[in-house]
């Protein structure tokens, strides 16, 4: 009678735990991917990042991206990548249309040349699930109907390699030259029903910007007082105002560092595109702002335009980073587009409208520049670190 009273006080234990177990939580990345550079495309509760080039009824609800409702049409980023890999959760009706399209532009008109269209659609006569329409088909018939699926896909130029739940489906490379090499993501709606969730991205082909020993490739900016050394593999700066900007200029790239301010409120920032530093003038460019507060308890509400923002352009739509805690940055300046991540969740989706100019201080600036590490003033406490980039292709 013991053991039958044991086994049934285990029983009721183990279903207890299962009933007290969380729900799995979609669309979190975890410490370890963001720290490898992993993004968010879809935060989860808005298309903030998106753009839809039709009239489908995109709605977002309990974290997925839905589309049942509408003409054929598609969800782009606004955001342009190159080289990444990508992974998304999707769902299809029975009998559905959909696909995920790479290196698009925002209209596309044929998959088979301008762009690439990953297919989810048992039901087509040539290509089905897991084929790139118009180019290569998977190397087994598989399905993409009636149940939550993962398309992991890496794009190093015109090869590609997809990957359905873990099982590798099509390993094509295009011979055309004139393989797309950058593009849009998009989430389509042909036909049917459709829902999307866990849009994440990571940037490939980056190269390390400092080597965590010297500042080889960096210099300091005459004029400054502020103090940059190398400690334990961070560069570190402190004391009062002052830049220490790159030798080298960049035009169009994605940039990822990690930062941690080791004070209060402490004010910093990346600069980028910016003119080569003089003491005159030594900070003539574009700033990605440092800025951990917000008012009262409300992190929608940055001071100072907040971390992730465009100084003096466009406010960071939440503050997601502690004051001394590393937080992972990723930069993306294409053009007059500009987008921020922080930890992996989009702050800023921004396009410079003002006319063209030299000195991002005054309008748009789309020629290269350096990247500056800001010394704000006497309180300044700051480290950096794991500086890496990954330049868009020329055309």
């Amino acid at each position: 009678m013991l053991r039958v009273w044991c086994l049934l006080l285990l029983s009721l234990a183990l279903a207890t735990d299962v009933l007290a177990a969380p729900p799995v939580a979609h669309n979190q990345l975890t410490k370890e991917e963001i720290q490898a550079g992993w993004i968010k495309l879809f935060d989860g509760e808005s298309t903030f990042g998106w753009k839809a080039n039709s009239n489908v009824d995109w709605k977002v609800k309990d974290g997925i991206i839905d589309a049942a409702t509408g003409d054929a049409g598609m969800l782009f980023t606004t955001t342009e990548f190159s080289d990444y890999e990508l992974r998304c959760d999707f769902w299809m009706a029975k009998g559905g249309n959909s696909g995920l399209f790479l290196q698009s532009p925002f209209n596309p008109k044929d998959p088979a040349k301008d762009c690439y269209e990953l297919n989810i659609c048992d039901v087509h006569p040539m290509f089905k699930t897991g084929s790139l329409v118009g180019l290569a088909k998977p190397k087994k018939e598989v399905s993409g109907e009636e149940a939550w699926k993962t398309f992991h896909v890496t794009v190093r130029g015109a090869h590609l390699i997809i990957k359905l739940d873990g099982e590798l489906v099509l390993d094509y490379t295009n011979p055309s030259p004139t393989a797309p090499k950058t593009g849009f993501i998009g989430l389509q709606k042909n036909s049917g029903h459709v829902q999307f969730r866990n849009v994440y991205l990571k940037p490939l082909a980056a190269k390390p910007l400092f080597n965590g020993k010297d500042l080889t490739g960096w210099r300091v900016v005459p004029g400054g007082v502020s103090k940059f050394t190398v400690v334990d593999g961070t560069i570190h700066v402190e004391n009062g105002r002052g830049f220490l900007e790159t030798t080298d200029q960049w035009a169009d790239f994605v940039l990822q560092a990690e930062a941690r301010t080791n004070g209060e409120h402490l004010n910093s920032g990346i600069f980028f595109r910016t003119l080569p530093g003089t003491e005159k003038n030594p900070s003539d460019g574009y700033e990605c702002q440092i800025r951990n507060q917000w008012e009262g308890k409300d992190r929608t509400k940055p001071v100072d335009f907040g971390t992730g923002a465009i100084y003096r352009r466009i406010a960071t739509r939440r503050v997601v980073p502690n004051d001394k805690e590393w937080f992972t940055m990723t930069l993306v300046a294409r053009g007059p587009h500009v987008s921020v991540w922080v930890d992996g969740y989009q702050t800023t989706d921004w396009i410079d409208t003002r006319k063209p100019d030299l000195n991002p201080r005054n309008g748009l600036r789309t020629q290269a520049g350096h990247f500056s590490l800001q010394g704000h003033d006497p309180t300044t406490n700051l480290d950096f670190r794991n500086f890496r980039l990954t330049e868009y292709p020329k055309p």
